[in-house]
């Protein structure tokens, strides 16, 4: 797979006309776990087609706030409206926003083990409407072609995240949430995997995507959205954030 160029800053997109529906929004989402109160009130938009960067120290909310969106089981969403385009995420269970085209790909990954690479992807194509088909994934991720038959969970770590990308892309998607793609990997195969979401991005697939690595998550976003404590504390383009080196010291610690 050719690298891709992640040097250039984005251009930034145009914002929606005045009287449109938001591609995405989050509306003062308060989400707990048990009684701890994780998400604080937190508020944003995401354009079609844009790729936003959430970031922030471990324990700012970030992932928590994914899986609020995702509609999982946990965090518990007790306040706010989480909408993609006229859809209520914020009243549907997990498999209704999936159907709707939210797809998470967790930190874990939760490849199933005793199934083969192709095996995994079909089995995510059971439900309708479907996404990808199997040979166009094929065409992205050419190392699963090469493992189609290898039992999944014996593939290596980049190889595994490449596939519960895949998995992902195998659904309906009008959302991509990615959550720590580039944990545990070898500098090489983040890179790999750099280039896949780069061309996730070229397909215009809008996505938000947490992750610690924040200069590699920067160089593909296109905006940045920093969390601390739960709550949001900036918002711009990921460029500023490049830019800002105080910013980044205080928040990201980098």
């Amino acid at each position: 797979m050719a690298a891709v160029d992640t040097t250039v800053a984005p251009a930034a997109r145009p914002a929606p006309a005045a009287g449109t529906v938001p591609f995405f929004t989050c509306e003062d989402v308060h989400a707990y776990y048990g009684e701890s109160y994780i998400v604080q009130g937190v508020s944003f938009t995401v354009s079609e087609g844009e790729v936003v960067a959430l970031l922030g120290r471990n324990g700012a909310g970030k992932t928590s706030t994914l899986r609020t969106i995702a509609r999982a089981d946990n965090p518990q969403l007790k306040k706010g409206a989480i909408r993609l385009g006229n859809h209520d995420l914020h009243k549907m269970a997990a498999y209704d926003a999936a159907r709707v085209g939210v797809q998470l790909v967790p930190e874990d990954r939760r490849i199933i083990p005793g199934l083969s690479v192709e095996e995994n992807l079909r089995l995510s194509q059971i439900a309708e409407p479907k996404g990808w088909e199997i040979e166009q994934i094929y065409a992205h991720f050419p190392r699963l072609a090469e493992r189609r038959k290898q039992e999944a969970v014996t593939m290596s770590g980049g190889e595994q995240q490449m596939l519960a990308v895949a998995r992902a892309l195998a659904r309906e998607i009008k959302l991509l949430l990615l959550d720590e793609p580039y944990e545990g990997l070898a500098p090489v195969i983040v890179h790999e995997i750099e280039a896949i979401v780069g061309e996730i991005k070229a397909a215009g697939i809008t996505t938000i995507m947490v992750e610690q690595n924040a200069i590699a998550a920067l160089h593909l976003a296109d905006r940045a959205i920093i969390m601390d404590m739960g709550e949001i504390v900036f918002t711009g383009t990921a460029q500023e954030v490049l830019d800002d080196k105080a910013l980044r010291e205080e928040y990201l610690a980098v």
